[in-house]
């Protein structure tokens, strides 16, 4: 399993592997494109997930998911905080990004 320090690094080799997409978080899905296209958890798998913890600060907590749609053949990364600082999901939601 690949590990890397920063959430820089890891967002870079991840483009660097052809995850070009930014997959915003929505309550029900993520998009994409401005917007522009939407995913729902049955377009969409989890390809790799990385946590980093910040170094003095619990509020600088992330979660980096790639991410990749056979459906509409792109993959990209969705980026969210976790704990105090996560996004409110539909069940549906929380179940697929669990893994």
């Amino acid at each position: 399993m690949e590990q890397y320090d920063s959430l820089s690094l890891a967002i870079e080799a991840l483009h660097a592997q052809g995850y070009t997409e930014d997959f915003n978080l929505q309550p029900d899905c993520i998009d994409c494109r401005d917007a522009t296209l939407r995913l729902h958890p049955h377009e969409f798998e989890i390809d790799k997930v990385f946590r980093f913890f910040g170094p003095s600060d619990v509020d600088d907590e992330s979660i980096l998911y790639a991410i990749s749609s056979e459906k509409y053949n792109l993959k990209g990364i969705l980026v969210n905080g976790y704990g105090v600082s996560s996004d409110p999901l539909t069940a549906e939601m929380v179940d697929k990004l669990k893994r």
